[in-house]
């Protein structure tokens, strides 16, 4: 028996599937699915999808768009009617219909004014079936008036009075949003005492002092246009009773005076409403807003009320401080009366407000579409409600049914229209108006008639995945026109199904109320009416439900302890499920303690909040499955000290589930010893290619006892765990059970392949060979493939043993190869192999790069050009260019056996370079070769250049010979290398003084063929210094200095006879040790023959003592040396050695000191007119120290300029000298660094910028302080003021070393510095005082003047 949709529907239980409430609906006619393919061929009335609303406020500063959408079969055509008559838009040049729309568009921004397009528009969508209308749109711009110009008064109230500010807004489009600020847009404050009505109006119940002010201004926002309007600003003032009193004090008597009070409380009485009751009319579904505000003294309280029953709890609001009843979504049950009671310490009054709610119609059961086949009978209903009840009437294609085309297949019956029989011309839209007083509903429904063949719009082969034992539910969403009826069969030639086990529902789905594992196949669905038969196939699947085999149990936990709760999931295989854990039905907390794997949650260190319910979820895509358990949390018992260490090695290893490629190994847990264990370690042993090394294979979580380990092919396995724990980790377990793998093919090929030629006829390909265990099998073998890059041949393969290395022979040279290598072995061949470029071996380079070109750039600097030999002569990768240069022998060199060569190369392709370090005035020669990775081809013919003159280097030696009182005698060697011919030597000398300034420097000129020079006429007793340097055509060379002194007098000193050549000694030897003394020093000369560049060193002693010799070094090569400090009328002994000669020491000599000898040179320092003149100058001083102590106290500042710089070395590059003075000192000074050490530099000058502003400055290191008394403590043995351009310095003379040093500058002539006996102080806090100032232990440097 064939199971038919029966009329009367077996309805399921509501707790099913939410498709039950569909399924439970009653189909009274044909309803359309909305199928987009069946939506695309049916034939189908307008239907209005979109509209503008009723109420439709346009914003008049924009364009208006009024909508009208629409959808239908063939398209609908549009139209409008404007205020009942036919809006015929082709007219109006500013109006426009959107395209495919009925939308209209009036552009008024270009012109044109909102108001001229106000009215009530309606929307027709026609096509063949029929015609759907809009609403009527009753478009109206919106409106922002300005406040009427008004005069307000002041208003003077007396404190406590009540008091009401009208707001009285502008009537705008829509209603104005009211609110009161002041000047400063700032929102006025309002309470229990002061509020806004929802008039707009200010209510005060009282007012107070603090309510006086000029700026009550109240605001209407209309929201539409984003426009503000202004009222005028209401000025209040409140008075006091005594200001009241003085107001009126001229004109009232004194017992017309007002009390000390300042306003009489009284009873509440209501500002609005006014009396004891209103009325107030809502529609239902709007919020009803109720309002009662009082006066009184002090301020009254609000309560509400409803009589007859309560105020709706969900959907009361008070708003206001409570002056202000709201309840939202009103409906006729709201009906009533309510009271407001206002309250205070005086009284209490009441207001009632009776209620009526009102309703625009809404729908009971709005018309819906229908349709039907030919013949066939349908109703469309159309009810609605309201207070008061509307009235329903009816329209076809947007005209009154009465006067419509009659249709004999239509009756209507009030708020039903009855159809039966109906034909395709039946087929219309009709329209249910139901108005009242305060609105209308309009709505349309078309009734379509077609006739169709039965479709299946459900897709076909759709698969169901159901649980079994739960129902099924196969979908045959079917249209057709008649009904069609629906059968289903299960299986390509099944029976059709029976009723008492499956369930087809109207809609034409299948259900299957318990479905088991038989259940399972496909199972095709029929549709049929008279005119025609559809079918279509779906298949149903039957998955295992998902169990929870093991579930999480109770546990109590000690605080700080560990907790593990267990979840095993079993599901369907062809399914993944996924396993969440929750606390407390919520997530669990975002904590490290909580670690979540496959079967386990675990969490550590337990506190007092993991308490809790925990909860496993189990889920598929299908089905969902959950177990809880709970955790108490206790406190921990006392326990002895734990004892920590490395967890104890697991145990029970055993290998299951056994594949070709993994095996799944479990374990047993050892002793954690007090610390839990965070991780295994498992390692393997391939006993067949490496018995006894242990790898690392895997780690996992310290939760896990089990892992899937993946396994090579061909391999012998054993597996050790080890665990680790934040102590340390354990010692391995026992090895488990041997498996050996299967062999494969392997899966990987040898590394690093690469092809390079060792000769110039063969290549090499090497690669990186597999290991044993990446052998995948037995008989491991390579297979090896080449072939010419650039050439068509096939490649030429040969397969070789397990080795690293195949030489292919007899190829061509330096040529670009394709190469690869595969692994293969007994069990096939590896994958296909990458391919790597390799070349075959290089050979010399044939050809020498010509045109080669020498630009001398400077006497050290060439540049060499040449042409690139061609690519194929290079037979090689080109590494670059070699160039070969040397400096061209004389023919007296040629007989060395070595040509010193050097070479350059320059990388890549260069054909030019760049020859540094070339020696000037010489001639070379050079050649450029190619290199590539063979090595260098042949060489470029020898091309010769020469580099021009340069200065010459320093003499190499300079010698002051033979000293006499008024000559000495200069001896030196030519430069080494005079890069050039030498033209001249130039000689500069000068003298030097006793404080070591220099003195004017003297120029001579001599001939380049000298090597000797004599001069004379020079000043006895004196030192001087020289500076010797030789020339070229180009230049002045480097120079060299020395030093020397022309004797006291000549006694004992005769010049030996150095122009008549030098005889080399066989052993080096110190003669003719002579020495003149004076009466604390001695001039010691000798003679030596030896080696050149020889450091002497003078030894000395008092004759006949046993004290250990006094040593001086000889600066330089010099034959002489003065010892000074001698002990005048003693006997010395003398003697001269050579440093690094041991025992190179000359005889002694025996010199003695006497009582001052004559001397030409007389001291002036000792003279008496000097010393006067000293002692006059000092007196001057002091007394221009006292004028400038006198002038200081009138104030005023003087600039001060730069200190002079001393003499400076000629060798020195004198310093950049800067454009200005010494400004006003100030305290900023004070900031400056002080620099430690001397400021005296090494050749005894003083340098413009070693002056500095701190005593501190030159002193020697920590030496230079001041003593408790303010003396200064330093080496220094006189001092002495020095006045120079207005810059005085505070000095001192040095006896030791010869020269006046500059301690630090003072200001004599300043105001800010005076000058007493004993002291030198600056009134300024920056510089201390000097004592003792001119304490003069030596003579008296004379001042400067400018």
């Amino acid at each position: 028996m064939q199971l038919k949709i029966m009329p009367k529907k077996k309805c399921l239980s509501a707790g099913r599937v939410p498709l039950i409430l569909f399924l439970c609906q009653m189909i009274s006619a044909l309803e359309v699915p909305l199928d987009p393919k069946l939506l695309e061929d049916l034939v189908q009335p307008p239907t209005i999808t979109q509209q503008s609303p009723k109420d439709y406020i346009i914003d008049p500063r924009e364009n208006i768009v009024i909508q009208c959408e629409a959808k239908g079969k063939p398209p609908p055509s549009f139209s409008w009617t404007r205020n009942g008559t036919h809006f015929d838009i082709d007219k109006d040049p500013l109006v426009t219909m959107k395209p495919g729309s009925g939308t209209l568009i009036i552009n008024i921004m270009s012109e044109g004014k909102a108001e001229t397009y106000e009215g009530v528009y309606q929307c027709t969508a026609r096509n063949e079936r029929g015609a759907a209308i809009s609403n009527n749109i009753v478009v109206r711009p919106s409106r922002s008036p300005l406040w009427t110009k008004e005069k307000l008064e002041p208003i003077t109230l007396q404190n406590g009075q009540p008091l009401v500010l009208p707001c009285r807004p502008p009537i705008g489009l829509p209603p104005a949003i009211i609110f009161w600020m002041d000047n400063s847009f700032q929102r006025l404050p309002q309470s229990e005492r002061v509020s806004q009505g929802l008039n707009g109006d200010l209510y005060f119940s009282n007012v107070l002092p603090e309510d006086t002010r000029e700026d009550y201004i109240c605001y209407a926002r209309f929201n539409h246009t984003q426009t503000i309007q202004q009222k005028q600003p209401i000025s209040l003032k409140v008075i006091s009773v005594d200001e009241l009193n003085d107001t009126i004090a001229a004109n009232l008597s004194d017992t017309e005076f007002y009390g000390a009070k300042s306003s009489k409380e009284r009873p509440p009485t209501f500002l609005t409403p006014e009396g004891n009751a209103s009325r107030k009319e809502e529609l239902r579904g709007n919020v009803l807003s109720l309002e009662c505000i009082a006066e009184g003294l002090p301020t009254p309280l609000i309560y509400w009320i409803k009589e007859d029953g309560t105020l709706p709890a969900n959907r009361t609001f008070y708003r206001n401080f409570q002056k202000t009843l709201q309840i939202i979504q009103v409906s006729e049950a709201d009906s009533g009366n309510y009271q407001c009671i206002a309250k205070n310490t005086l009284g209490i009054i009441r207001h009632t407000i009776s209620v009526t709610v009102k309703a625009a119609p809404y729908w009971i059961m709005a018309p819906r579409n229908l349709v039907l086949s030919p013949g066939e009978d349908g109703t469309l209903i159309c009810r609605a409600n309201g207070n008061p009840k509307p009235r329903i009437s009816w329209l076809t294609n947007g005209v009154p049914t009465e006067i419509a085309p009659d249709d004999p297949s239509r009756r209507i019956d009030g708020d039903t229209i009855i159809f039966s029989n109906v034909q395709e011309r039946s087929s219309a839209v009709y329209q249910c108006n139901a108005s009242n007083e305060y609105g209308y509903l309009l709505a349309n429904a078309f009734v379509n008639v077609l006739a169709e063949l039965p479709r299946i719009l459900t897709p076909a082969n759709t698969l169901y995945q159901v649980i079994a034992n739960r129902p099924a539910f196969l979908d045959c969403a079917f249209f057709g026109s008649p009904l069609p009826t629906i059968e289903w069969f299960k299986g390509a030639k099944g029976s059709a199904l029976h009723e008492d086990i499956y369930v087809i529902h109207e809609n034409g789905t299948l259900e299957i109320p318990v479905a088991q594992k038989d259940n399972s196949g496909t199972y095709t669905c029929v549709a049929r009416n008279k005119l025609g038969v559809a079918k279509n196939e779906v298949h149903l699947e039957i998955k295992d439900p998902t169990r929870i085999l093991k579930q999480p149990e109770y546990a109590v936990v000690q605080r700080g302890g560990r907790v593990s709760f267990e979840c095993k999931v079993k599901h369907d295989h062809t399914l993944i499920a996924t396993v969440t854990w929750l606390k407390d039905n919520g997530e669990l907390p975002n904590d490290e303690r909580f670690t979540v794997d496959k079967d386990h949650l675990v969490v550590t260190d337990v506190r007092d909040s993991d308490g809790g319910i925990y909860t496993c979820v189990a889920n598929t895509t299908l089905d969902e499955v959950s177990a809880s358990a709970v955790l108490s949390v206790v406190a921990p018992t006392p326990t002895p000290a734990p004892i920590y260490d490395v967890p104890s090695p697991p145990f029970d290893l055993e290998l299951t589930d056994q594949l070709d490629k993994s095996v799944q190994l479990s374990w047993t847990p050892g002793d954690d010893n007090n610390s839990p264990i965070t991780k295994f370690i498992i390692e393997y042993e391939d006993a067949m290619h490496e018995a006894g090394l242990w790898h690392h294979q895997a780690e996992v979580s310290g939760t896990q006892t089990t892992a899937q380990l993946k396994l090579s092919p061909y391999v012998n396995y054993s597996f050790r765990v080890m665990a680790e724990n934040s102590i340390g980790r354990s010692l391995p377990s026992e090895a488990s059970e041997q498996y050996q793998t299967k062999a494969a093919e392997p899966d990987k090929n040898p590394t690093a392949v690469e092809g390079l030629g060792s000769e110039p006829d063969n290549l090499v390909i090497t690669w990186k060979p597999l290991n044993g265990f990446e052998s995948n099998g037995p008989g491991l073998q390579y297979k090896v493939s080449w072939r010419q890059k650039d050439g068509d041949d096939e490649w030429t393969s040969v397969v070789v043993a397990n080795v690293s290395k195949y030489i292919v022979s007899g190829t061509p040279t330096f040529v670009p190869y394709l190469i690869k290598v595969q692994a293969l072995n007994v069990m096939g061949f590896a994958p296909e192999p990458a391919v790597v470029t390799g070349h075959s071996g290089e050979d010399l380079p044939m050809v020498a790069p010509g045109n080669v070109r020498v630009n001398v750039v400077n006497s050290t600097l060439a540049e060499v050009h040449w042409d690139p030999v061609p690519l194929k002569s290079i037979r090689g990768r080109l590494q670059g260019y070699r160039i070969y240069y040397w400096k061209a022998q004389s023919a007296s060199q040629r007989n060395r056996r070595h040509l010193e060569k050097k070479i350059l190369t320059f990388q890549g392709s260069k054909t030019h370079g760049m020859l540094p370090g070339l020696e000037p005035f010489s001639h070379y020669a050079l050649n450029v070769r190619v290199v590539n990775g063979k090595g260098e081809g042949p060489a470029s013919p020898d091309r010769a250049f020469s580099t021009p003159e340069g200065v010459p280097s320093a003499p190499s030696s300079l010698k002051i010979v033979n000293p006499t009182l008024d000559s000495l005698t200069l001896e030196w060697d030519p430069p080494s290398r005079p890069n050039g011919i030498l033209t001249e030597y130039t000689l500069k000398y000068q003298p030097i003084n006793s404080t070591h300034e220099l003195g004017p420097l003297i120029d001579l000129k001599i001939p380049a063929n000298k090597t000797r020079w004599t001069l004379k006429n020079l000043n006895f007793s004196t030192r001087y210094k020289f500076y010797f340097y030789a020339q070229t055509s180009v230049g002045p060379g480097s120079q060299i200095t020395e030093e020397g002194v022309t004797t006291v007098d000549e006694a004992g000193i005769l010049p030996p006879d150095v122009g008549a050549g030098k005889v080399q000694a066989v052993n080096p030897r110190i003669s003719n040790l002579t020495a003149a003394a004076a009466e604390t020093s001695a001039n010691i000369s000798w003679k030596y023959e030896g080696p050149e560049h020889v450091n002497f060193y003078v030894e000395y002693g008092v004759a006949g003592s046993k004290e250990e010799w006094r040593k001086e070094i000889v600066n330089g090569s010099r034959s002489f040396f003065g010892l000074k400090g001698l002990m005048p009328g003693t006997a010395y002994k003398v003697r001269v050695g050579a440093e690094g000669h041991s025992g190179f020491v000359s005889s002694e000599a025996v010199f003695e000191t006497g009582p001052a000898m004559a001397s030409r040179q007389v001291d002036i320092a000792t003279q008496g007119w000097f010393i006067g003149l000293m002692c006059a100058v000092a007196l001057l001083i002091l007394i221009l120290l006292i004028v400038c102590f006198i002038r200081r106290n009138k104030g005023g500042k003087y600039p001060v300029k730069e200190k002079e710089d001393a003499h400076a070395d000629p060798e020195i590059q004198p310093m950049k000298e800067d454009d200005g003075t010494f400004g006003e000192y100030s305290d900023a000074e004070d900031h400056k660094p002080l620099k430690k050490g001397s400021r005296t530099p090494s050749d005894r000058t003083v340098k413009k910028e070693d002056s500095d502003d701190s005593l501190v400055d030159y002193g020697e290191g920590v030496n230079g302080q001041f003593n408790e008394d303010g003396s200064f403590i330093g080496q220094y043995s006189a001092f002495a003021i020095l006045n120079h351009k207005q810059v005085g310095y505070l000095t001192t003379l040095d006896e030791k070393l010869g020269h006046l040093q500059v301690l630090h500058p003072l200001l004599p002539l300043h105001p800010h510095f005076s000058l007493c006996p004993k002291t030198i102080c600056a009134n300024s806090p920056k510089l201390a005082c000097f004592t003792t100032c001119l304490l003069v232990t030596g003579p008296l440097v004379p001042a400067l003047h400018p």
